[in-house]
């Protein structure tokens, strides 16, 4: 399996969020590349020093989020992954770019040396705080294909957060799960409603037995409920590793640091 290949396991790997500073261009942008591009490598260093699983790098602080991005996005977040790489030559690396730019965040890891990105709106409708954001699974997969990006692996929200599903709620997340599988996901990624929000153990449960794709948790995971997610593929962890849990602070090394003592400990347990 491709991500067993990628990340040694197909059990609570943990993947760390590096949200880029506000690049330029967006109404928060203040920093000029050179340092956007040091706070990104200083971050990657730090979750490495902890022994991360991998990493996922995304403009988080570019809001509020557009459809309609600019060439200047795609370029600065090729520099800052390029360069996050540099860092980590040998971790597992992804690429988020918002809003829902998946084609986009395609071309920037396969121009990075990236092995995954994770993708908004990849089956059914929904109304999403930028507006609404349709299916994309076809045309996203037609150009990985297009551009040379097998490789690259894509795992998909399935009922993201920030969003309004009344369009879908006929449809249950175990329906999606397996609408995204039939469409090719490499992997699901279920969230809480918010960043930071705890996801739902028991919609993890219930979309792992579903499918036979990994699945992760996108949100909510902490210290003290990781218990709880141990049986998700991969933990995507970004606001409790920030100063005082939120998402917009620095990365707080104790944090991660202990997170990662104790989730080797869990691990050796569960041997």
């Amino acid at each position: 399996m491709k991500f067993q290949n990628l990340f040694g396991s197909l059990k609570s790997i943990v993947i760390g969020m590096i949200h880029v500073k506000a690049l330029p261009g967006t109404p928060l942008g203040c920093l000029n590349m050179l340092q956007i591009i040091k706070e990104a490598c200083h971050e990657a260093e730090v979750y490495l020093e902890a022994g991360i699983d991998g990493l996922i790098i995304e403009n988080m602080h570019d809001v509020p989020y557009s459809f309609n991005m600019g060439p200047e996005v795609c370029t600065c977040m090729t520099a800052v992954c390029s360069a996050v790489r540099n860092v980590c030559p040998t971790l597992p690396l992804g690429v988020q770019i918002l809003s829902s730019a998946n084609q986009q965040a395609l071309a920037v890891a396969l121009a990075s040396g990236l092995d995954f990105i994770r993708a908004e709106g990849f089956v059914f409708s929904h109304v999403a705080d930028e507006g609404l954001l349709n299916a994309c699974a076809g045309d996203l997969l037609r150009y990985r294909k297009q551009i040379g990006a097998d490789g690259v692996q894509i795992f998909t929200d399935i009922k993201k957060k920030h969003s309004s599903h009344a369009l879908t709620s006929d449809v249950t997340i175990k329906d999606t799960a397996r609408a995204a599988e039939f469409f090719l996901s490499d992997g699901l990624i279920i969230t809480g409603a918010a960043t930071g929000d705890q996801a739902d153990p028991c919609e993890l449960t219930e979309v792992s037995q579903s499918v036979k794709i990994p699945v992760l948790i996108g949100s909510g995971v902490t210290y003290d409920n990781v218990e709880s997610f141990l049986d998700a593929s991969g933990m995507i962890i970004g606001s409790h590793f920030k100063h005082g849990g939120h998402w917009t602070n620095a990365i707080d090394p104790d944090r991660v640091k202990r997170f990662m003592a104790k989730i080797h400990h869990l691990r050796k347990q569960q041997r």
